[in-house]
């Protein structure tokens, strides 16, 4: 089971005693997914929850477009389509994993059963969606960022190939490169760059200095750079 440190940032888990965490984990049905796989499909009438035990997924949305673009990023310890079983909706968004995943899944029903009988879990869910909603503030400034975070997380791995040196933190790249620089690498502006490194900050994979990069999370940056919006493999 995932150590209760190993929970990411804001990870309905995160916010939960032992022997509430061991509840919520008892009532569903372990699933596996591998990489690439759909854990969750935009449009999708069910209802049930996932708990994410392990493994990461990316969340993103078709727009009027046609183009897949990426919210975030969902890690150990958070559930996912917990609006679905609240409120009945369809699926508003994708979920794909982006490497071998492990979840607990509830029915609709059993995961508000859980929240009535216990009010901490409760308490913890609307805590994970206030995380989400504060994020959710910056969405539309930070669209344009989540355009370029594929091209930004290649040209990272990149560098940690090239450059990177492994520490006990991950792998740590000191090239005496700024934003600028990699702006103009991934043919993007910089503040968009920019907004694209806070996403990876704010989800633990990356710490960024001045022309210093420590990549705390290594294969969840590799598996982003491998991942394609039209669902296919990179190279």
């Amino acid at each position: 089971m995932t150590g209760h440190d190993d929970h990411a940032e804001g990870a309905l888990l995160a916010y939960l005693a032992y022997a509430d965490r061991e509840y919520l984990l008892a009532q569903g049905v372990r699933r596996r997914f591998r990489a690439d796989d759909y854990v969750l499909m935009e449009g999708d009438p069910s209802d049930h929850v996932h708990v994410l035990v392990s493994g990461w997924v990316r969340i993103s949305k078709i727009v009027e477009d046609g183009r897949e673009v990426l919210f975030g990023l969902r890690g150990p310890g958070e559930v996912l389509g917990e609006l679905a079983a609240i409120n009945g909706w369809s699926r508003t968004v994708t979920c794909r994993a982006m490497e071998p995943c492990q979840v607990v899944q509830l029915t609709g029903a059993q995961f508000l059963a859980v929240l009535r009988a216990r009010p901490e879990i409760a308490i913890a869910t609307i805590k994970t969606v206030a995380v989400r909603l504060r994020a959710a503030e910056n969405a539309r400034v930070a669209s344009a960022a989540y355009d370029v975070s594929h091209r930004v997380a290649v040209h990272l791995v990149r560098l940690a190939e090239e450059h990177g040196r492994t520490v006990p933190e991950g792998v740590v790249i000191e090239a005496g490169f700024s934003q600028e620089d990699m702006a103009g690498q991934v043919g993007a502006a910089r503040r968009t760059v920019a907004r694209a490194l806070a996403v990876l900050r704010e989800r633990g994979i990356v710490e960024t200095g001045r022309k210093r990069v420590l990549i705390r999370r290594m294969h969840v940056l590799r598996a982003l750079a491998r991942s394609e919006p039209n669902g296919t493999q990179g190279p």
